[in-house]
């Protein structure tokens, strides 16, 4: 039988331990899978170059749309999209690199800016995670004044786990994610800012009562580590706290819920193996004292990205829902929720075959997805049947 990801001779183990183990399974792996519905698709967009991120723009001025090679877009109904944007910083674009997250601020209406994160080149030719914001024309046509104020250190990227996700929550604090470049080891050194999830403030800096300020050697910023390759970001509307979910290797994909200097595992504490089926070099297991559980993990990987909740209107049936996009299994992942418990498990669109970068609830009530293809789209995804 398997067990939290083993494979366990049932005969070799103790009654007590084997009814301890079954019982922790049903309790923390829910593998409940939700009736299924119909769906509706419109496709939006196509013939965008491997889009990474969407952003909304207030009373129907539009989507933002960033593609990994560089452009940042704006998609009007009715309208041809635009040509790219003036005002974008020059990207790494290679591998895994590129222009990654677009987002408002919270603060849009007043200020007018635009969040950006992306792979920067450094003088040694290895990349890092960067993010700057600059301010909206009002043709919506160029961004202004484009500063960065965030670069993570040191440039260790090769083309692999840039991280990249952004999100604000209900202090107006700035999440960004970041992966390990591929260095796993990096993960757990304070020092650095592989592997982490930092929290700025709107312009950038540090704020104050984060868990590590005036720690040193551990840099300020950081919120949380022991991450992988967080991609995907969110803050839970009906928390207030934020959520993110990562990348295992082979195995492992897992959905966290990020707390003030608390240590996620990787690579120490992993469920899944590498690619190669051989364990992780450093992992001494699924559980290490000192590190926390994932909220949910999956033992084989759907490659999961973007995430959104659902608290629209539009469609009852998802209330209390958490979108999550699947890039290796190409499908739209629906996880019910029970206040922070995953109950059941809906998997949507898997016959189109298309890898799902982006999530996002749009202001209609629609989820709204972007593929990770050469020829990406944009699609709008509705319930056919709304009982």
């Amino acid at each position: 039988m398997t067990l939290l990801g083993y494979k366990t001779p049932t005969s070799r183990l103790p009654l007590q331990v084997l009814k301890f183990l079954i019982l922790s399974v049903f309790i923390s792996t829910p593998v409940i899978a939700a009736p299924p519905t119909t769906v509706t698709v419109a496709e939006l967009q196509d013939g965008l170059d491997h889009p990474w991120s969407l952003a909304f723009l207030p009373e129907n001025g539009g989507i933002l749309i960033t593609e990994r090679s560089g452009q940042l877009r704006l998609w009007q109904q009715g309208k041809a999209l635009s040509e790219p944007l003036k005002g974008v910083p020059a990207v790494y674009a290679k591998g895994q690199g590129g222009l990654l997250e677009v987002a408002l601020s919270p603060k849009f209406a007043q200020d007018r800016r635009i969040y950006l994160s992306f792979a920067e080149e450094g003088k040694d030719g290895k990349a890092g995670t960067a993010v700057g914001y600059g301010r909206l024309n009002p043709q919506g046509t160029a961004i202004e004044n484009f500063t960065v104020f965030f670069r993570q250190q040191p440039k260790l990227s090769t083309g692999n786990h840039f991280g990249g996700k952004l999100a604000f929550d209900e202090q107006n604090h700035l999440f960004i994610t970041l992966g390990e470049n591929n260095q796993r080891l990096t993960a757990q050194d304070l020092s650095l800012h592989q592997g982490k999830v930092v929290r700025l403030t709107l312009d950038g800096k540090v704020s104050k009562d984060n868990p590590f300020t005036n720690k040193s050697p551990a840099k300020p910023e950081i919120w949380s580590y022991g991450h992988r390759n967080p991609q995907g970001l969110a803050l839970n509307p009906w928390s207030g706290v934020m959520w993110s979910n990562e990348h295992g290797p082979k195995g492992g994909d897992e959905i966290n819920i990020p707390e003030a200097g608390k240590n996620y595992g990787w690579p120490l504490a992993t469920h899944g193996v590498n690619y190669s089926g051989l364990p992780i070099p450093e992992a001494k297991g699924t559980h290490l004292d000192g590190t926390e559980q994932p909220a949910y993990y999956w033992e084989k990987s759907p490659g999961i990205s973007g995430m959104a909740f659902y608290n629209a209107a539009r469609f009852p049936a998802w209330q209390h829902s958490l979108f999550i996009g699947a890039l290796a299994q190409k499908e739209l992942i629906r996880l019910q929720l029970d206040g922070d418990k995953v109950i059941a498990e809906e998997r949507l669109l898997g016959s189109r075959g298309e890898r799902i970068r982006d999530v996002r609830i749009g202001p209609d009530g629609y989820v709204y997805l972007l593929t990770d293809e050469s020829d990406g789209k944009l699609l709008k995804v509705g319930l056919a049947t709304n009982p």
